[in-house]
């Protein structure tokens, strides 16, 4: 860890965050500013942060007062990050993407090179550019050149040409003149940069960008959803311009560790940005169809540097496009196409012969990466899998139908009342469904949350059906929301994954589903235990069961869209209970 003072966060009024949860970045860049440098690792001091060719920690930022390091206190805002001590004070915001400026008072910075020094040869590398003037320094580890042109004011240079283990940047005074930097990330070469707005309009420019976006995804906001405009910084924040495997403007999971797009999660943000920015909404669903592979499967994740196909991810993406609606700019024909080959996949490479139900291969196929269910084997076919491919072939027929394929929609319907009644007589006994080995035959239930998923079908489960499932559910249910896996059961972990902790996608789809199936009271319990739970909580990778503490990854973007897809949904609902009232009265 390198040295320097704690930060000590301070927040603000409005959609202030402290930067231990929540990154500092904006809408587009592929860098942020944090204090997470690594999987769980939290350092003393702000960094620069890229998310090309993996999450790499560049440039260390050390205010400082008397030459020594300042305990600077922190706020953060969507449009500012500012360090203050004593009277002294350093601003930052982006102007684009790809470059920020920094200017500072009565507070000195210390810019130092953070990534280790592998060799001689593969470490950071800093040079005076002799074209401009400016100080350069290359990262092997991102592959990429960070810029820091002086504006006003004076600097010094630490380190420079120097190879080995030298401490390399520079360094900004906290007594004198003002002083103020511009920082680019670029590749090879580019123009020097000239500051052609003041800083106030850089700032101004960043908080109407932000402001835009927050009003496009949440309109309804206000005081009844305090947590909606925080949500929509995470998403924001959290988009990357395409670059490398990135086809389209993509929206990570996060700017912590968790910098992937995964292919079930793109869904839950999609959803979240389609009432407001469609197109970039459908962004995120045609990024990873993008790498749909020949067999039709869709990769595991999707980011700068990779595309992994070791597993996949649970066919979500139909029930996800019927909320969507009709792709955009007439392309629902290639739409249609790319669903049907990800569902044949299933049907035809994951299917044991003979067998009308497909299975997962491993946890991680299915999302729930080390849910119970798996336990006793893992080649196994799950009742949530067959509920979620009957959703999809139904989208299949309705689309088929728009297509104006009657054929088609005829035997995208007969497979999926096929598949419905094969989960029905194959895996439910009674009272619960159940998990089957594809290898042994043997049939087993456990006490996760994941056996209680085939409610995402709705009325088209018989009655009695529902009814148990929704019971099960009511009784994972915890004070915070739907626990992953039964708090009573021997193998609830409060930090267990997904044996256990409160996930935002389980919680959407339960909710969606109850709401179809007739359960109105439970599904608006769910939504609300889990909307209060973000607003207290913030917007984690999963969340402790049992106190409703944020849990791994505190800035993920399917949190933060789940909380604005069922806040969305209740402001609509009370609109519309509203609007009842009135025209009731008024008759």
């Amino acid at each position: 860890m390198a040295a320097g003072v704690r930060i000590r966060d301070v927040l603000v009024t409005g959609p202030a965050f402290s930067l231990r949860e929540i990154p500092f970045s904006h809408h587009g860049s592929w860098f942020c500013f944090s204090p997470v440098v690594a999987l769980h690792t939290y350092a003393d001091d702000i960094h620069l942060v890229s998310h090309q060719t993996g999450m790499h920690p560049v440039l260390r930022f050390v205010p400082t007062r008397g030459g020594a390091p300042a305990g600077a206190a922190l706020t953060a805002v969507p449009h500012r990050l500012t360090w203050t001590c004593d009277g002294g004070r350093i601003d930052l915001a982006y102007e684009t993407p790809d470059t920020v400026r920094l200017r500072g008072h009565g507070l000195g910075l210390r810019l130092l090179a953070a990534d280790p020094v592998l060799t001689p040869f593969s470490g950071p590398y800093f040079y005076l550019d002799p074209v401009d003037g400016s100080s350069v320094l290359t990262v092997y580890q991102t592959g990429r050149r960070y810029r820091i042109t002086l504006l006003s004011g004076h600097a010094d240079r630490l380190g420079g040409e120097l190879l080995g283990a030298a401490e390399r940047g520079v360094v900004l005074p906290d007594e004198g003149e003002p002083w103020e930097i511009a920082i680019e990330e670029y590749e090879t070469a580019r123009a020097p940069y000239r500051a052609e707005t003041s800083f106030e309009q850089v700032v101004k420019a960043a908080r109407a960008e932000f402001d835009a976006f927050a009003e496009a995804v949440a309109p309804w906001r206000g005081p009844r959803t305090p947590a909606a405009e925080l949500a929509a910084y995470v998403l924001w924040s959290a988009t990357v311009r395409p670059a490398g495997f990135v086809t389209r403007p993509a929206v990570l999971m996060s700017k912590h560790w968790m910098d992937k797009v995964w292919s079930w999660d793109h869904c839950f943000n999609a959803l979240a940005l389609a009432p407001g920015l469609p197109g970039l909404a459908w962004d995120q669903i045609r990024l990873v169809f993008d790498h749909q592979d020949a067999a039709g499967a869709l990769p595991d994740s999707v980011t700068h540097s990779e595309v992994l196909h070791n597993f996949v991810k649970p066919p979500v993406h139909g029930w996800a496009l019927r909320r969507l609606g009709p792709a955009p700019g007439g392309e629902q024909a290639r739409t249609y196409r790319a669903l049907e080959r990800w569902t044949e996949f299933w049907l035809t490479h994951r299917r044991a012969p003979g067998r009308e139900l497909p299975h997962y291969q491993h946890g991680n196929d299915s999302g729930w990466d080390n849910a119970t269910t798996f336990d006793p084997e893992r080649v196994v076919e799950t009742a949530d899998l067959a509920a979620l491919l009957v959703l999809q072939m139904r989208q299949l027929a309705r689309m088929a139908g728009g297509l104006a394929d009657p054929d088609a929609a005829a035997r995208w319907t007969a497979a999926a009342d096929r598949m419905r009644d094969a989960l029905l007589s194959e895996l439910w006994t009674g009272d619960r469904f159940v998990a089957r080995g594809v290898h042994s035959g043997k049939t087993w239930s456990s006490s996760s949350l994941l056996d209680l998923m085939p409610i995402v079908l709705g009325a088209e489960l018989p009655g009695q059906v529902r009814e148990r499932l929704a019971a099960g559910i009511e009784r994972h249910l915890t004070a915070y929301g739907p626990a992953t896996e039964l708090p009573t059961s021997e193998h609830y972990r409060d930090d267990g994954y997904w044996r256990g902790p409160i996930w935002a996608p389980s919680t959407v789809l339960i909710e969606d589903g109850l709401r179809r199936a007739g359960h109105t009271r439970l599904a608006d319990e769910v939504s609300a235990r889990f909307r209060r739970l973000c607003e207290t909580s913030g917007f984690a990778e999963n969340f402790d069961a049992r106190t409703g503490a944020g849990l791994r990854d505190r800035a993920y973007t399917w949190t933060a869209a789940a909380y604005l897809v069922l806040a969305a949904a209740h402001e609509n609902r009370q609109a519309g209970e509203h609007e009842s009232r009135r025209a009731g009265e008024g008759a």
